[in-house]
């Protein structure tokens, strides 16, 4: 976990209530939003390990994070420890693209487009060219979640996330999946499939789809 003060509704990987199954946390000290979104910050790495070592020997059948930038060091993080690691759900955009007819796309709603780049899409393997669309500048849920705010407004954020996947779609007409990156956003993400009529998929989806396939694995 990033060590943040935001609140966390359910459907937030945060919240233990958006899982029908036990959940450990571990918070990495001094990891802030803007350290890892914004300033990408490789001194991460070593304390993230720690958390992700600490957490593998109290015996979790997998790791997930709470930051989907942190897919820039799925490499590293998965590469220390024996049980799977997911940093983002951005692991799942290749896999849901290849099962599209020709010329189909997986977009990606992320909380910060400006910070989300060619880097982090390739260190898991997705289309540097992948279609992306940011939260606002203005909007009070960007805020909240890059300053660490101690208040959330719900349905602003709602609206926020929303509007931003139907900026995706009206600008990339050839999009037929979304990829919630962010994972503040799989609260909304009904409110995205209604809007969009289409897939919506995050890191909360990814963990309950390969969580029984981990488990079966170690088993």
């Amino acid at each position: 976990m990033l060590d943040t003060r935001f609140p966390r509704p359910v459907g937030d990987i945060g919240n233990p209530r958006t899982f029908a199954f036990p959940v450990r946390y571990s918070t990495v000290r001094d990891a802030s939003p803007r350290r890892v979104v914004v300033e990408r910050d490789v001194r991460l790495i070593a304390p993230f390990v720690v958390a992700a070592r600490a957490l593998e020997a109290e015996g979790v059948a997998a790791i997930a994070t709470s930051c989907g930038f942190l897919a820039l060091f799925q490499r590293e993080l998965a590469a220390a420890v024996a049980v799977p690691m997911w940093t983002s759900s951005l692991l799942l955009v290749a896999e849901i693209e290849a099962g599209l007819a020709a010329g189909e796309r997986v977009g990606v709603v992320t909380a910060d487009a400006a910070s989300l780049s060619a880097d982090h899409l390739r260190a898991v393997d997705a289309r540097a060219d992948t279609p992306v669309e940011g939260l606002a500048t203005s909007s009070r849920f960007r805020t909240t979640l890059l300053d660490d705010l101690d208040t959330l407004d719900e349905d602003e954020a709602r609206r926020a996330t929303v509007a931003a996947a139907e900026r995706l779609v009206a600008r990339r007409p050839d999009v037929r999946a979304i990829v919630l990156e962010c994972t503040n956003l799989p609260p909304y993400a009904d409110a995205v499939r209604g809007a969009t009529g289409l897939l919506v998929h995050d890191i909360t989806t990814l963990v309950r789809a390969r969580l029984g396939t981990a488990t079966r694995a170690i088993a």
